[in-house]
């Protein structure tokens, strides 16, 4: 198994994931890990109808995918996987799941949050998580779309944007 692509995104999946990161990723599942919308079946039909042209698609919740990676389902796939937050994917790393690189893609204004680019921004516990996520290794980025310029963040980074 190998995580292609990693990115938080307040939408899930929709047209630029399919027509812009899917392609670039060389995924061949796409893997939506979100309980509100896993348990929603109208959320979760309709997210099934949008899957990129040549991935599979999988709408769970963290807990069942938690699962899944550790009895080996998704040893064979290339994997996009797509949350809302960034506690997911470091309970994911927490788990032993290998993710070299998380994009922070679109999110909406937090109160009392930090702007992290044009389209991404986080409160106080999602910058916790982006701190935890950066000691384990992993390398984050914001960008919103595969043209964008990558903006890089680092914990000095997240630091001078809440003293601002």
């Amino acid at each position: 198994m190998s995580v292609v692509l990693a990115r938080i995104d307040n939408r899930l999946l929709h047209g630029i994931i399919v027509t812009q990161w899917a392609p670039q990723s060389g995924s061949n599942r796409v893997m939506v890990i979100d309980d509100d919308t896993a348990n929603n079946a109208v959320s979760k039909a309709t997210m099934k109808m949008a899957r990129p042209a040549g991935n599979a698609i999988s709408i769970i919740t963290e807990e069942k995918a938690l699962t899944n990676f550790k009895s080996g389902k998704y040893d064979p796939e290339k994997l996009l996987i797509l949350a809302k937050e960034p506690k997911t994917f470091l309970d994911l790393v927490n788990s032993g799941i290998k993710i070299d690189k998380l994009i922070i893609g679109g999110t909406t204004a937090r109160e009392n949050g930090i702007e992290i680019s044009k389209r991404a921004f986080a409160d106080d516990a999602e910058i916790a998580d982006y701190e935890k996520l950066l000691e384990k290794g992993v390398e984050l980025i914001s960008q919103y779309v595969p043209a964008d310029k990558e903006v890089v963040v680092t914990k000095e980074f997240l630091e001078d944007r809440k003293n601002k």
